[in-house]
């Protein structure tokens, strides 16, 4: 079997089409560039014309949310139950504190270094959301990030979107956040597991083989700028408001959809010692590398042979 590729830049980072049928690509990407649009508009603490933009200034009054942000917010909120506030929405006065208030690129090559305030979470259940109404209500001052599930949702919906839409197998992996649908290649999606996304095919790491559902990997290793003297990487601690202290460098984790992997890889770098005892209990296939390069793997995870 045949598989095409497209790359292209979305939502702060690269995303990557694959197909099983090249024939279809063109639709293929078409559905998922849909997909990430409206995400971005619906979920971006970057756009001032998003809808979250717009929640984060409402100060404390009911806001009127669309059906797609409302959907987010409810990811959002089940992946700070599951991980028992690890992964917590109202986290963005705390990423913006530590000086990462603009697009990540812009923040990395502006030159300069901002001071930083600590400022701890106000809490996943100070939202409140009216279903029947559509309506979502905030305490002021309190501010949305939707970074830790949103681009996994994004993952997980544009493969559904792109595989309808082409009638074929797809991958959809957003920044390493990645979802397949439709039937897979004879021998699954290959992908490299590694602690840089961005890293070339014959980088240090593991290749998997995906037949369904999703695989996200949360790093340290990436996405790090510095400001008030100090270096900082972008996974927090929402009871503390500062990055977590790094046990792992990168966690991966496979799951029924990429929101679930996306949830867990992010609870377990939050976790830190308890995460693998943590992650076999949910009985969830992960792959750990700790700072001084050692793994371990829980549940169905393959082990690498020397």
């Amino acid at each position: 079997m045949t598989v095409a590729t497209r790359r292209f830049q979305a939502l702060g980072t690269t995303a990557h089409v694959c197909v099983t049928e090249p024939a279809a690509l063109d639709v293929a990407v078409s559905a998922v560039e849909a997909e990430l649009g409206a995400i971005d508009l619906a979920c971006s603490r970057f756009r001032d014309d998003s809808e979250l933009a717009a929640l984060n200034r409402s100060g404390g009054r009911a806001f009127e949310a669309g059906p797609l942000l409302l959907e987010a917010l409810d990811v959002a909120i089940r992946a700070a139950h599951l991980t028992e506030g690890d992964v917590d929405p109202t986290i963005g006065r705390s990423i913006k504190g530590l000086g990462w208030d603009i697009d990540f690129t812009v923040l990395v090559n502006r030159g300069e270094e901002k001071t930083f305030e600590v400022v701890p979470a106000a809490g996943w259940r100070a939202i409140r959301i009216d279903p029947d109404r559509g309506l979502v209500r905030i305490p002021a001052g309190v501010e949305i990030d939707l970074g830790a599930t949103a681009k996994a949702l994004a993952a997980d919906r544009s493969a559904r979107a792109a595989s309808l839409a082409a009638g074929t197998g797809v991958l959809v992996n957003l920044g390493g956040d990645l979802a397949v649908a439709g039937p897979p290649p004879a021998d699954g999606w290959s992908i490299l597991v590694t602690d840089d996304h961005r890293s070339p095919s014959d980088a240090d790491g593991q290749t998997v083989a995906v037949r369904s559902g999703g695989l996200a990997t949360s790093s340290t290793t990436v996405r790090r700028w510095r400001a008030g003297g100090s270096e900082h990487h972008h996974i927090l601690d929402p009871r503390t408001g500062l990055p977590v202290d790094e046990v792992w460098r990168t966690v991966s984790v496979a799951a029924a959809t990429c929101v679930d992997a996306n949830t867990a890889s992010t609870a377990a770098v939050v976790r830190g010692h308890d995460a693998v005892s943590w992650l076999q209990l949910a009985g969830l296939p992960a792959r750990l590398v700790a700072l001084d390069g050692s793994v371990a793997y829980t549940c169905d995870w393959p082990e690498e042979t020397p």
